[in-house]
């Protein structure tokens, strides 16, 4: 697959069929090139519902509030868990928690969530600072993931996604990835640190503020950065299409004409096993307390693995005792939460 992809290559998303998984093609993609681009995972109803959402949040294109946003933060980020129902319903989709299951090669209840939020971005005439986001330069996202380095490629640890809210405008905005083309590919060549914001290297967003850095900082691996972006192509995505991918691939966001926006969802999920990957924004606890009672309520209504991925104690854990038993059912059942699968296996 990677070895026919060019510079120019527009990737489209793979129609899922009405079973929603993915097939050994897509695994072997995301586990050897890198990613894996697919259409059809999650219901167009519940995207439909959190582009709405996401609508009367955001400010509108060509507005002055979002001619201002020059980076993601500045967005204010909706995040997981929400009261706004369709951002949790996409988070822990089954369809999505099997692919990343399949992806990493483990149960759906040995993966965990560290990441769901929803962003939006617009474009711009003009850059407005080196932290500007309307032009990315070329990274990899580990380093706000972790407080290690990935694990060598064959060992992958956690599966980031892009749920794209919107279609593409124009062809623009889409994000560019760099296959990956086998073990000795120079691309990906060991350790993972030459992008800005790694070791001693500073932090710059902006493509050409960021490789007028290299140039004049680490001549030496300017040129190499530029065989980067030589090699990357870029989704030509729809709504609904969801881009699968790795803390260590090479990748970035591409600009939108002017005036336009794109809004995403990122989720990410690492493997139990991998505490060094951390949560990404304030955990789910946080939101407990609320009169609605709303994160209660998805706790309860939730299925055995969407718990699980949550961090909450599974069936069979050394957690569950006749006292935390009578516990939990007292703090959730009024919300309907069925104590049975944990005291069939305590």
């Amino acid at each position: 697959m990677a070895e026919n992809l060019t510079q120019n290559s527009q990737l489209k998303s793979e129609v899922l069929g009405l079973e929603k998984k993915l097939n050994p093609s897509q695994i072997s993609s995301w586990r050897e090139a890198g990613f894996v681009f697919v259409h059809g995972l999650i219901d167009l109803s519940t995207i439909d519902a959190m582009a709405d959402a996401a609508r009367k949040h955001y400010p509108d294109p060509g507005s002055d509030e979002a001619a201002a946003i020059t980076d993601f933060g500045s967005t204010g980020a909706m995040n997981f868990p929400s009261q706004i129902q369709a951002l949790n319903r996409i988070t822990l989709e089954e369809s999505l928690l099997h692919a990343v299951s399949d992806l990493l090669g483990v149960e759906v209840c040995e993966t965990r969530l560290t990441q769901s939020d929803v962003w939006a971005k617009y474009g711009r005439e003009t850059q407005k600072s080196i932290q500007d986001n309307a032009d990315q330069r070329i990274h990899i996202d580990y380093p706000n993931h972790t407080i290690a380095h990935p694990t060598p490629w064959h060992r992958p640890e956690a599966v980031e996604m892009i749920v794209y809210l919107s279609d593409a405008e124009s062809g623009m905005g889409g994000t560019a990835v760099v296959p990956r083309q086998g073990k000795d590919d120079p691309a990906y060549r060991w350790p993972i640190i030459d992008s800005p914001g790694i070791g001693d290297l500073r932090y710059i967003n902006n493509k050409a503020a960021a490789e007028d850095y290299f140039a004049e900082q680490r001549p030496e691996l300017a040129a190499w950065r530029q065989s980067l972006y030589a090699r990357e192509v870029r989704t030509d995505y729809r709504k609904g299409d969801v881009l699968f991918y790795r803390h260590d691939t090479w990748h970035r966001g591409t600009p939108l004409a002017s005036k336009e926006s794109r809004v995403v969802q990122n989720i990410t999920f690492r493997k139990a096993a991998s505490e060094w990957i951390s949560t990404l924004h304030i955990g789910w606890a946080w939101q407990a307390y609320r009169d609605n009672k709303f994160l209660e309520r998805l706790i309860a209504g939730a299925s055995l693995n969407q718990r699980a991925v949550l961090g909450f104690p599974q069936p069979g854990s050394s957690y569950w005792c006749e006292e935390t038993l009578q516990a939990v059912e007292a703090r959730y059942g009024m919300f309907g939460f069925d104590i049975t699968p944990y005291r069939e296996q305590n």
